[in-house]
């Protein structure tokens, strides 16, 4: 007899939880996914503006919390904490200090166009003092907030989204009917990406959208003659309107913004400078920054003109008082307040929001064609559903005045039925089943009735003083508005040119009720420029640094009787202003900058002071490749050459930055830079490297590039071999270097072509 093979049996093994179950994944996919979808989340969650109404979801959620609550602009404030409460539990889980700092920013007119919340008691001032707390606090929502974000909300022409728990229901944007994006301007860090978007005039705005509905073709600059650029509500003067069609047409670039500054004479014939607009970006500590700045000014020597300086700002406005020496140069002292101070400013622009729901950079006439759209997607939804709700009041008022005619029979109709059912059955469909009539002929006319169920509703509803004449005009009255309202819709929803009417309308309603005169002036300004007096900028002094980093200056006649000593024992030494800056360029890529003016004044034994005291330079990670003063920088070129053999020649100009450490080239990873040459009328560079190679050839083969770039291949390197010399040679130009005590004459060399290996001649 065959064995029975014996066979496990799978069907009564225990089910693995769910829980316990290990899933195996790529560790690099996973953190890939999980990083994509939290960028996104805070991309489009939280910090960037729906291009459709300008608001960032927890402005969104504010204003819709504060209407369902019914604060409106008509009815007394309500408690901060109530509705940050409310905001907090039903649409925003994220803590309450970032829904009240919203709540606080929409309420601040000196931060926003238009406000878009009352608030009432202390919403913090434009000198940075903050809001009091919460519990103090008190709020209602703008009539603008009403008329323009919440006034059709109720038309179901925005959808509606769960909660984050589901259990409430909340706008996925609000019907707003102005360019609120644009007119409030937005600002938010999120993940590898930030808007900064300026406000601009609410009746500008307005125009130029109604010109854009108009004719969609318009260019930017003619939108331009609309919107003359950004109206910040701390006032100002932008100046430099060349830059603004570039900048709308692109949708980023710098503002450079001026405050507004007046004359007035002071007591003893004194000079008074009055300081009565900020820069936008001056909101907040940049005031007090603003005050030390000038003093500072005074403490340096960079000016004597200073006798006093005082803040005088209050709710009335902005008011700072520099008093002045009787001869003081007045524009040029404004000049230096514009360049050694916060008073001249650059507001950095990148219109960047959410459309179609992803992040994107807009120019204005971009930003306008969005919101055009969201007009009519809103307005169609409107009249759509006002069409039908107009269509089903036709049914019902023409069923009443059908019934007007016949409400004796209705009336017998009512008294012979047992019940409602029996009624609308007969009212409906003719049935008379179980019906007793007065008269045999109610019977034969009660079978001809057709009402529909709705005006059967509305009938057997219907009170008895409607059979008053007087009534009866009135519904046929309200029988031809709602013809004639229909009439309306059907064109509205049928002809884009009635729809675009509508939004014309509504505009210029808006801007009629909020619109208001521009507050910054644009103009086209030279860029400031001063002078510190002839005892001070004209004086010439050396800059000496020597092989230890220690600088200093010295005054050229000192140094002219010592030449020999100072090339022997100092590595660097260059005439420069005493009110000019030295550019110092490291290995590791790193330009610093360093203040004539911070240096000491020395004698030539005298030791200096290590540069890293008076810039970012750090002696023990970086060494310095090259030093020069920024003026001959800025206004030349420079050759980069790096030790892998990659060069490139740059702008001066692109080394004209405001921070004392910026980055100036990049580098491969395990490259550092070697040499840096100004270029001039030579038109050759040879390469040396340790190994013994030199290279010779045009200089025109080496492009000019940005900073950024890591610049192309100069000379092929042999393996552990690196550049070390570079020296640049005109034609017919003797040219003899010294290496390792040999004379190597390299205006004797024949040109070669670049990222080749050379010739070896030690």
């Amino acid at each position: 007899m065959a064995k029975k093979e014996n066979k496990k049996d799978n069907s009564t093994a225990p089910l693995i939880p769910e829980e316990d179950r290990i899933i195996k994944t790529e560790y690099s996919e996973l953190m890939q996914k999980s990083f994509i979808d939290y960028a996104m989340s805070v991309i489009v969650a939280r910090a960037l503006p729906d291009i459709r109404d300008g608001l960032k979801p927890v402005q969104r959620r504010v204003l819709y919390s504060m209407s369902e609550l019914g604060i409106r602009s008509d009815r007394p404030h309500r408690k901060s904490a109530r509705i940050v409460g409310d905001t907090m539990g039903k649409y925003h889980p994220h803590g309450d200090s970032s829904i009240y700092d919203s709540l606080v920013v929409m309420a601040q007119d000196f931060k926003k166009e238009v406000t878009l919340v009352d608030g009432h008691g202390n919403f913090g001032n434009i000198e940075g003092d903050g809001a009091a707390a919460m519990r103090y606090t008190e709020a209602r929502l703008e009539k603008l907030t009403e008329d323009a974000f919440l006034a059709d909300l109720d038309k179901d022409v925005v959808d509606f989204v769960p909660n984050f728990d589901e259990t409430e229901k909340e706008p996925s944007v609000l019907p707003v009917r102005i360019p609120h994006f644009l007119i409030n301007g937005s600002e938010g860090i999120a993940v590898g990406m930030a808007t900064s978007t300026p406000p601009h005039n609410l009746g500008e705005a307005i125009d130029a959208q109604i010109a854009f509905l108009d004719n969609p073709d318009l260019s930017t600059r003619e939108l331009m003659q609309y919107v003359k650029g950004p109206d910040f509500p701390t006032g100002g003067i932008v100046v430099n309107q060349d830059d603004l069609e570039e900048i709308y047409e692109t949708g980023s670039g710098k503002i450079r913004i001026r405050g507004r500054v007046e004359v007035e004479k002071g007591r003893a014939g004194h000079i008074n400078l009055v300081v009565t607009e900020i820069p936008y970006t001056m909101i907040g500590a940049g005031i007090g920054k603003f005050l030390s700045d000038v003093a500072a000014l005074a403490e340096n020597k960079l000016t004597n003109d200073i006798i006093d300086i005082t803040n005088q700002s209050s709710k009335e406005g902005i008011r700072i008082v520099i008093e002045l020496k009787k001869d003081t140069d007045v524009e040029n002292f404004k000049n230096m307040l514009y360049k050694k101070t916060r008073l001249e400013d650059t507001f950095g622009v990148n219109m960047l929001a959410i459309a179609d729901g992803r992040p994107e950079t807009l120019g204005l006439k971009d930003i306008l064609r969005y919101n055009a759209d969201f007009q009519y997607q809103i307005n169609t939804r409107k009249y759509t559903n006002l069409l039908e709700k107009e269509r089903k009041k036709k049914e019902i008022q023409e069923g009443l005045i059908k019934a007007v005619d016949v409400i004796d029979l209705i009336i017998e109709i009512l008294r012979g039925s047992r019940d409602r059912k029996m009624a609308k059955a007969c009212l409906v469909e003719g049935d008379i089943t179980g019906i007793k009539f007065k008269y045999p002929e109610s019977a034969m006319m009660a079978r001809e009735l057709a009402f529909t169920p709705a005006q059967a509703d509305a009938i057997l509803d219907m009170r008895l003083y409607r059979l008053i004449g007087l009534e009866i005009e009135a519904l046929m009255k309200e029988y031809d508005e709602t013809c004639a309202n229909i009439y309306r819709y059907e064109d509205i929803l049928e002809s884009r040119r009635s729809m675009r009417a509508v939004i014309r309308k509504d505009l210029l309603s808006l801007k009629k009720k909020y619109a208001r005169e521009r507050r910054t002036e644009i103009t086209q300004a030279a860029e400031a420029v001063f002078r510190i007096g002839a005892s001070e900028e004209d004086r010439e002094l050396y800059f000496i640094m020597d092989r230890f980093c220690y600088a200093k200056t010295m005054e050229p006649s000192l140094v002219e009787r010592n030449m020999e000593a100072v090339e022997t024992a100092y590595r660097f030494h260059f005439r420069a202003t005493s009110a000019g800056k030295i550019c110092v360029f490291t290995e590791a890529g790193q330009m610093h900058t360093i203040r004539m003016q911070d240096l000491p004044a020395g004698k030539l034994r005298d030791k200096g002071t290590p540069i890293d005291n008076v810039s970012n330079y750090s002696t023990e990670n970086e060494t310095i490749v090259y030093a020069c003063p920024q003026k001959d920088l800025l206004e030349g070129r420079i050759l980069f050459v790096t030790a892998g053999g990659m060069v490139k020649i740059v702008e001066g100009k692109e080394f004209d930055a405001a921070r004392k450490t910026i980055a100036a080239t990049k580098l491969q990873e395990g490259d550092k830079l070697a040499a840096l040459v100004p270029v001039g009328e030579e038109s050759a560079l040879v390469l040396r490297s340790a190994g013994g190679y030199f290279l010779k050839f045009r200089l025109d083969e080496i492009p000019s590039q940005k900073k950024a770039s890591m610049g192309v291949h100069g000379m092929r390197l042999s393996k552990n071999d690196q550049v070390e010399g570079a020296y640049l040679i005109g034609e017919d130009q003797p040219g003899v270097i010294t290496v390792n005590d040999q004379e190597v004459d390299i205006s004797r060399m024949k040109l070669g072509k670049r990222d080749t290996k050379g010739t070896k001649k030690l």
